[in-house]
């Protein structure tokens, strides 16, 4: 098992060689903001509010930053750091543990297709300086989960770009800093001929469009605005969103969204090993009736985080080969990723609930999982699971069968 693996199957273990602030760790800061997001996590649902407190503390802790190169101000963390930090906020906070992933899936957009360019790598330089927190705006109008394909273009003028998008999903959209976005190339392009975009908050205006009554992930406040931006035409990758999307925005994305549910089930899985311990001390030492599924819970988060830790050794091991990036293997299995570790997620967080009987379903107790299994069941629809596996089926049939468990 690689160290990479190991950090994420042991919770509370991490690295320590590298440095955020004097005398700190990325696991003790992570902890901090973990804190932090716990102790108000239950309002952060109630209330379907912004998780504040949680994410001023990542600021405070530079974490935010965290992935920009140290050249341009920040300390420059791999994906293991990010995934790792990921998997311990949804073990505290659902919410804050996917706004913070979102937001680290744009950064790395930023980092790996931005630099050259002076105007992102002076936003790489405030993000790390500021602590800046980048939004994402995928879903438009009524394309659903469909990335690659855009209705919205970016109009060019004498004065620089702008955009007007329907933006049906921006999470956390209000507390934002910046908005990362794709839109079409240009009012003649192709819906599929797309550009990624990068506005700060100076640039755009939103007005609300759609609310976020949800039964889960609710601190996400991922309401529907009008976006209304403008800017210079620096403000456009110089990559085409093509490359972009099938590099760094999938499987970024897709890494450390799985943390995030692979965190989500770890809280409900310690939960239930709480009540089970409890109830077995209770009896004389006789298992409760819910032990069976608590094994069962027990074993489905093992294989959540081995496939998770799995596809991090494989990304990492071809993180800077454009070319198996873009494979139909790669592509492939990094959807099925998502696939796969959203359902397992699901099926976790629902044993553990099934193991504390009562006590998970209730709202009120120390056991109770119900937030967590509220918040894991927004994971097969984040990009739905249906779209990806009807969308990757073509290429399944293309891919060759391993011959051996080592292909």
């Amino acid at each position: 098992m690689s160290v990479q693996q190991a950090r994420l199957r042991e919770p509370g273990s991490h690295e320590v060689d590298k440095q955020l602030l004097p005398g700190s760790t990325f696991a003790q800061a992570t902890a901090a903001v973990a804190s932090i997001a716990a102790k108000e996590a239950v309002d952060v649902d109630r209330d379907a509010r912004f998780p504040k407190a949680a994410i001023d503390a990542a600021r405070q802790q530079e974490l935010l930053g965290a992935q920009i190169p140290i050249a341009f101000g920040g300390q420059s963390a791999s994906i293991f750091d990010i995934t790792d930090m990921c998997y311990a906020l949804g073990r505290a906070c659902s919410s804050t543990a996917m706004i913070f992933a979102m937001h680290q899936t744009k950064v790395a957009c930023l980092v790996r297709h931005g630099t050259g360019s002076a105007w992102h790598e002076a936003l790489m330089r405030r993000v790390a300086a500021e602590q800046l927190l980048l939004a994402s705006s995928t879903t438009e109008g009524q394309n659903g989960g469909n990335i690659r394909s855009s209705a919205a273009a970016v109009e060019c003028t004498d004065a620089g770009i702008s955009l007007l998008r329907n933006a049906t999903v921006i999470s956390y959209g209000a507390e934002a800093d910046g908005i990362v976005t794709i839109a079409r190339r240009a009012n003649d392009a192709a819906s599929s001929d797309q550009v990624l975009v990068a506005f700060t908050k100076d640039n755009y205006t939103l007005t609300r469009s759609m609310e976020w009554e949800t039964l889960g992930m609710r601190g996400t406040c991922s309401a529907g605005f009008e976006l209304k931006a403008t800017g210079s035409s620096e403000q456009v990758f110089p990559e085409g969103y093509d490359k972009i999307h099938a590099q760094t925005m999938t499987p970024v994305a897709h890494l450390c969204w799985s943390s995030v549910w692979a965190g989500i089930a770890a809280a409900a899985v310690e939960r239930a090993q709480a009540f089970i311990r409890k109830a077995a001390r209770g009896s004389g030492g006789q298992m409760p009736p819910g032990a069976a599924h608590f094994t069962t819970a027990k074993m489905s988060l093992t294989k959540l985080r081995a496939i998770i830790t799995a596809t991090l050794d494989s990304y990492a091991a071809i993180e800077h080969d454009d070319r198996a990036l873009s494979s139909l293997d790669f592509q492939s299995s990094i959807n099925l990723l998502k696939v796969e570790a959203s359902e397992l997620a699901v099926a976790t967080v629902m044993s553990a609930m099934r193991a504390c009987g009562l006590s998970g379903y209730r709202n009120d107790g120390d056991f109770t999982v119900g937030r967590q299994l509220r918040d894991v069941l927004s994971s097969p629809l984040m990009i739905n699971n249906d779209r990806i596996l009807s969308n990757i089926a073509t290429a399944s049939l293309m891919s060759g069968v391993p011959a051996t468990l080592r292909d």
